[in-house]
């Protein structure tokens, strides 16, 4: 850690004594050899994978702030280049976790984090009783196949498989039933107090692990004790009923036929408890301001998320034993070096500009849109007011002059505009109309204004350790800055406002995992008993049935909702063309509707 700080302090001296010598010496113009330098350190592993509120982003923050100041951007919040924001930035568990055994006449205590763990979404809860054996806790009506037909497990613990009884079969139908949330909140359902996950012996190549504490966007299940346990614990149960549990998985996957039962040898006791680590992350902005005595009201929002997986707490696709910096060269060092060049570039136009510009560093993308989504709703600026927001994520790897611009029908001027500019850059373009997407300009969309997002596309480093600064295509990110660049000079310098348009969404581009279809937007930022949404889209089966930005949704075809699984589950109960009713907070008062599903 004294490495670390004396590295950084080091190099922020160093660049200060470089800048210091006057503005003669700053280059306006956008070049490959600048976006190189600030992706070489931005992906540094000294900045340890930039994860929001750590050492790392903090850095990042300070040296996107440095630079921003030494441009000429004024702050945009009075003095301070920084919004911060609350948000759970990772889990730990609390001092009651206990789980012990009485098998027979002997008493059995499990290690933490050795022989079971905790779940990252169990309740905090204590339970004593009976022990349940429930197969791979599925309930599937559609496939004739139910885990907890004729059992009883009202107030006592249910032993659960992971998988399903198509383990093996990558295509099999039991697989939207197999996640651990799903499962656990169905065993919530018939009444369970607690559930144990075990790893049983199909298939052959299914190791023991134990799975990581790792927040995933929802808070714990109430009251429900949930935790994974090593199969050997579980094996000693199944023999002191003299059975044995790698034949008994065998005979269900063999048969297909549930064969649940009672532990009458064993009881339990167990406590859980798991505390949300609170942090707080930060956004960096400044802007130019306008000349035009009307329009410098007016604001074009050039933003990019600066924040990445630190060691691959959350996120990572690395499959990987050991934990390894996840540096995030293309995601998103290569957006935020782009803001940075955008920055002294426009600024070098500052008499020209008529409308103000503001340029936005934000926390938080990689966990939820965080960042942006507590920017529009804790705008200092008027959201009336901002006439574009342009965000670039991922444009470091170009590979056969291939670009592709989302959100291009959100404004009826984008397509001519876009089109027109790259006569001189002959970029191959795919344009995609659709506003909403995973990246922040979602969030700007999602308050009716109009957004462009720049994008290079996805490469089979992403979310791995291997997203490095040597990957990255400097010479062609310095081609689509400048295209960016005379694009948002365009937007600032016209004598209208862009016009915002409320694109229906495509039926391709409607997710797959759901043979239903709503329309709903999440909103991930903040902490409700419910599903927040922060949009519908247009046309809709949200939209034509009155759900409403803001909305929270507490209850979806008469089950209860809590978070994003929870609605995710209930649409699974359901098929197109159903009517369901739906009762959502506004405004902290109860509203009922009704909402025709429509099809994926």
């Amino acid at each position: 850690m004294k490495k670390f700080f004396f590295f950084t302090s080091i190099l922020f001296i160093c660049l200060g004594c470089k800048i210091n010598e006057g503005d003669e010496d700053k280059n306006p113009e956008i070049t490959s050899t600048e976006i190189q330098n600030h992706i070489n350190f931005l992906a540094s592993d000294e900045l340890e994978g930039r994860f929001t509120a750590s050492d790392g982003a903090e850095t990042a923050a300070e040296y996107i702030e440095e630079d921003f100041e030494r441009t000429g951007l004024k702050p945009l919040w009075d003095d301070e280049y920084f919004q911060e924001f609350p948000f759970v930035a990772s889990l730990e568990l609390a001092n009651n976790n206990r789980l012990q055994f009485k098998i027979n006449d002997s008493s059995v205590g499990l290690e933490l984090k050795k022989e079971y763990i905790t779940s990252p979404f169990s309740g905090t809860a204590q339970i004593k009783g009976k022990i349940v054996f429930a197969g791979y806790g599925i309930s599937a009506k559609d496939l004739n196949y139910d885990d907890y037909a004729g059992m009883d497990v009202k107030g006592k613990t249910v032993v659960i498989m992971r998988y399903n009884p198509e383990g093996e079969n990558p295509h099999s139908e039991f697989d939207k039933y197999s996640a651990y949330r799903y499962k656990a909140s169905l065993a919530k359902e018939k009444g369970a107090a607690a559930v144990i996950f075990v790893s049983g012996y199909i298939p052959e190549d299914n190791e023991d692990k134990l799975m990581k504490l790792a927040y995933d966007i929802a808070g714990g299940i109430d009251s429900l004790a949930i935790v994974q346990a090593k199969r050997e614990i579980i094996d000693k149960l199944f023999k002191a009923e003299n059975l044995d549990f790698k034949e008994y998985q065998k005979k269900i996957n063999d048969t297909k036929t549930p064969s649940s039962f009672e532990f009458k040898n064993s009881l339990i006791e167990i406590e859980t408890g798991v505390k949300e680590i609170n942090k707080v992350g930060k956004n960096v902005a400044g802007f130019i301001e306008g000349n035009d005595p009307l329009l410098k009201d007016e604001y074009v929002i050039i933003g990019a998320h600066y924040d990445h997986l630190g060691y691959g707490e959350t996120g990572s696709l690395y499959r990987g034993d050991s934990m390894q910096i996840h540096n995030g060269a293309d995601d998103n060092a290569s957006g935020t070096a782009g803001i940075l060049e955008l920055a002294e570039k426009i600024y070098s136009f500052k008499d020209q500009l008529k409308r103000s510009v503001v340029f936005i560093a934000f926390a938080g993308e990689e966990l939820g849109l965080l960042g942006s989504s507590y920017f529009v709703k804790n705008s200092p600026i008027d959201l009336n007011k901002i006439a574009a927001m342009i965000n670039l994520d991922m444009i470091g790897r170009m590979e056969e002059k291939k670009l592709i611009i989302y959100g291009t029908a959100t404004s009826t001027k984008w397509k001519d505009l876009l089109n027109k500019g790259n006569e001189h850059y002959n970029f191959k373009l795919t344009l995609n109309d659709e506003g909403y997407g995973p990246s922040d300009h979602s969030s700007f969309y999602g308050k009716n204004i109009p957004v462009l997002f720049f994008f290079t596309g996805t490469h089979t480093d992403y979310h791995r350790p291997s997203d490095d600064a040597d990957k990255i295509n400097s010479k062609e990110e310095e081609t689509i800055l400048k295209y960016v660049f005379e694009t948002a000079f365009s937007i600032d310098t016209s004598s209208s406002k862009p016009d915002y348009v409320n694109v229906p969404r495509k039926e391709g581009e409607r997710p797959v995992s759901f043979k239903v279809y709503v329309g709903t937007i999440p909103d991930y930022s903040e902490k409700v008993d419910g599903l927040k949404i922060t949009g519908v889209s247009e046309g809709s089966p949200a939209q034509k049935g009155g759900l409403k930005g803001g909305d929270i949704i507490i209850s979806f075809g008469g089950k209860k909702i809590s978070n994003i699984y929870d609605y995710t589950y209930a649409l699974a109960d359901h098929t197109p063309g159903e009517i369901v009713d739906v009762i959502v907070l506004r405004n902290g008062e109860k509203v009922e509707l009704q909402v025709k599903l429509g099809a994926r």
